[in-house]
């Protein structure tokens, strides 16, 4: 599992474990890790050309040390000073390596191999100074691989948030823990590829964490397994409310992922019964209404759904529901929260903005806040789809999920549809909702990825894929 923290949480830990070391210790460890990131990025050292940009705080101090570390290997290191003062014991280690100060910023940014950003790491807020800007901008069009000191300069920590210029790095090299702006757009999109540098505060840092990252193993632990004595009744049965005149498709597409999602059977209520028979025939159709299909462990309801009758009949029942696209437009928080059984919504940017009652463009700005909020309004659990997928608990507390598996080819037509009907039978099959919104998005991102290998997809081919993802992620093949 990947973790991130909270600045806060990050600063305490660094604290504690200071008061136990010599003065300097820490950020010594943090300057190695960076000038050994750097060396990697750069191959040869000797003769290269780095160039830092040093802020008034500890950020600073560590790209200084770092620099001095690579002028001693014979790189040809330059200083621009970019605050009112800079770290004197980094700038003097720095000298004394055969650095300098640059007379001229733009000058050794034109000529530069790589840039490393030390303006303001994880304690900015509110985009870069204006007189930052232009020598940011300068760095990156000089062409140089640009390296930020533990977050890029300008992105905010804790939220993800870029509210003005920031730097655009190519790699962050971050020191201790992640931090959610890492792992959470828009942010992400800055800091490039992420090294955590381990420099001994983990056992320091609080539980629980703000923000997980599952990995394979965590999902393989989580993936329904049948046992021997199962029949498809015991493995679970997910119902499936969807699609309509307009929409049929959206209805085979949701049965498409529910019939890879672990559940031992699929029913599909609606009026694209015909459709999802044509393409699987496996499916329990009913015309409905829901109520009257048989019995199920979880519900969908939502995908092209239209003006379609039965939402009523799904809300009012006693397991768990997930709600997607057209659902969404038929909730009221008050009876969300008074469900008998857990609720999962999984809205887009706009269908959160419009659950919310503010703006797409706010939404995305600040997606960590938005899905929290959603999640305690609702009393649900809220899968914010997305670049990077949110998955928020109804619970304080409960750390926020993030889901980076995916490309951008899967912004295509009804692949939400899959991701809904995926996530809704792997409730049905027993999983927690939490557990099966984010394994869902997971797998859905995995899949995408082999569906697509660089070029366009279609929903379909991603819910063919899925069965693939799922023996990655387990780590075997199929019996």
């Amino acid at each position: 599992m990947r973790t991130a923290y909270r600045v806060q949480d990050v600063r305490a830990a660094e604290a504690a474990l200071m008061a136990r070391l010599p003065e300097g210790a820490l950020m010594q460890r943090a300057a190695a890790g960076l000038a050994g990131a750097c060396a990697g990025l750069l191959g040869r050292v000797y003769g290269a050309r780095v160039v830092l940009l040093v802020g008034s705080g500890a950020n600073g101090g560590d790209a200084l040390y770092a620099g001095a570390r690579l002028a001693r290997r014979g790189a040809g290191v330059t200083a621009v000073p970019l605050g009112a003062r800079v770290h004197e014991g980094g700038l003097d280690a720095l000298v004394r390596a055969g650095g300098r100060v640059a007379d001229d910023p733009f000058a050794a940014l034109a000529r530069a191999d790589l840039v490393l950003d030390g303006i303001t790491g994880i304690g900015g807020r509110g985009g870069l100074r204006p007189d930052a800007v232009p020598v940011v901008r300068a760095a990156r069009d000089s062409g140089a691989v640009v390296v930020a000191v533990d977050l890029p300069s300008g992105v905010d920590a804790d939220t993800g948030a870029v509210d003005g210029e920031a730097v655009r790095a190519d790699a962050t090299v971050t020191f201790g823990a992640y931090k959610p702006g890492l792992l959470v757009d828009p942010a992400r999109e800055y800091a490039g590829a992420v090294r955590l540098v381990d420099i001994g505060i983990g056992d320091l840092l609080p539980s629980p964490p703000e923000l997980e990252a599952l990995q394979h193993a965590d999902v393989a632990r989580l993936l329904p397994v049948p046992a021997a004595e199962s029949d498809k009744y015991r493995r679970g049965v997910v119902g499936v409310v969807a699609g309509s005149a307009r929409y049929p498709g959206a209805a085979v597409l949701a049965v498409a992922g529910a019939l890879r999602g672990g559940a031992g059977a699929v029913r599909y209520v609606g009026p694209a019964g015909a459709a999802v028979l044509a393409r699987y025939p496996e499916t329990l159709v009913h015309p409905g209404p829901p109520g009257e299909a048989g019995r199920v462990q979880a519900w969908v309801i939502g995908p092209g759904l239209a003006d379609t009758p039965g939402a009523e009949d799904v809300l009012a029942s006693d397991v768990p529901v997930l709600v997607d696209a057209d659902g969404l437009r038929l909730l009221d928080p008050a009876a969300v929260r008074a469900r008998p059984a857990p609720t999962v919504l999984t809205p887009h940017a706009g269908e959160a903005a419009a659950l919310l009652g503010t703006g797409r463009e706010d939404v995305e700005a600040r997606r960590l806040d938005a899905v929290r909020e959603l999640a305690g309004r609702y009393g649900a659990t809220v899968l914010l789809k997305g670049s990077t997928t949110l998955v928020a608990d109804p619970e304080p507390g409960v750390p926020v999920r993030v889901n980076a598996t995916g490309t951008p080819w899967l912004a295509t037509a009804g692949s939400g549809d899959v991701l809904s009907g995926l996530a809704g039978s792997l409730l049905a099959a027993g999983l927690a909702p939490r557990d099966a919104a984010s394994t869902a998005a997971y797998l859905h991102g995995l899949a995408a990825r082999r569906a697509a290998r660089g070029a366009p997809l279609t929903a379909h081919e991603v819910a063919r894929a899925l069965p693939d993802a799922w023996r990655d992620a387990a780590g075997s093949a199929a019996d």
